[in-house]
């Protein structure tokens, strides 16, 4: 038979309640309070405890504390991200963010779910389905990602947003369920840069 740690990386119905899974969650757990104890001057500190959570990440990576992850071993994040207070990762399943990501805080990624039959899920069953972040993606405050969603690349989620299906590239969307506002255009380029020039001549 298939291990649980096995069953629940495939997807597959698991159950938590097992030593190897109990193995990496504890590490998790005690890298976490190192790393949440730790002050703003221990960016070094940060980043080596960050290297021994996550599967594989950046060399620039910043994450504001709190952060609680479930294991961390089963996320994979690129270059240049951003996270602010309050950051919940539950990577059951596995996560993948991208280059040049920013999260507000209290974002949410929740790869784990449960029957939705209550007897099935009263025996302690689980399930998990992969989330996928793309590049220069920006996700508001207070953002719910549900199990299995995909981002794509250039999105923003406006803040509260419960995302419960995939987001096409190059898109603002908003809302609970989370829908596409509009697509970003060459008229949003033009305002930004007007915009940064304006800082410089201030």
């Amino acid at each position: 038979m298939r291990s649980q740690k096995d069953r629940m990386l495939a997807g597959d119905l698991y159950v938590a309640d097992d030593p190897e899974l109990a193995k990496d969650f504890h590490k998790a757990k005690r890298l976490l309070r190192e790393y949440n104890q730790t002050t703003e001057y221990q960016e070094a500190d940060r980043k080596k405890i960050l290297d021994d959570l996550f599967k594989q990440s950046g060399k620039k990576i910043h994450i504001e504390p709190p952060f609680h992850t479930d294991y961390g071993c089963n996320t994979v994040i690129g270059e240049n991200f951003y996270s602010n207070y309050d950051c919940i990762i539950l990577d059951v399943a596995n996560v993948k963010i991208g280059d040049n990501v920013m999260f507000g805080p209290r974002v949410g990624l929740y790869t784990a779910g449960h029957p939705i039959d209550a007897i099935i899920r009263n025996e302690y069953y689980e399930y998990g389905k992969s989330i996928t972040i793309g590049n220069n993606v920006w996700v508001g405050g207070n953002v719910v990602v549900n199990p299995g969603v995909t981002i794509g690349d250039n999105v923003v989620i406006g803040s509260g947003s419960i995302v419960t299906k995939d987001i096409p590239s190059n898109v603002i969307a908003v809302g609970n369920p989370c829908r596409v506002l509009r697509e970003i255009n060459d008229q949003d380029k033009k305002y930004w840069e007007l915009e940064k020039q304006r800082y410089f001549e201030q």
